[in-house]
């Protein structure tokens, strides 16, 4: 199983998206960011986001875990 990750995404006029992307979807989003080039689509757990990529400023992830609670340590 894929693991999922919270990622926020920033635009130029200052929205910001939330979703849930898997690693690899992720992964090829930074890709597509590189290239910045019009439109690309995000396949997250909830279904498919169109973004402009030219009007994203900043990605921000944190891993989702699965439990609930204060942590051990």
């Amino acid at each position: 199983m894929a693991a999922v990750e919270r990622v926020s995404i920033g635009f130029s006029g200052g929205q910001v998206v939330e979703v849930r992307l898997s690693d690899v979807s992720l992964k090829e989003f930074r890709q597509a960011l590189n290239k910045a080039d019009g439109w690309g689509d995000l396949e997250t757990e909830d279904g498919t986001v169109s973004v402009d990529l030219r009007q994203v400023v900043f990605v921000r992830s944190a891993a989702a875990h699965g439990s609930i609670g204060f942590g051990q340590g």
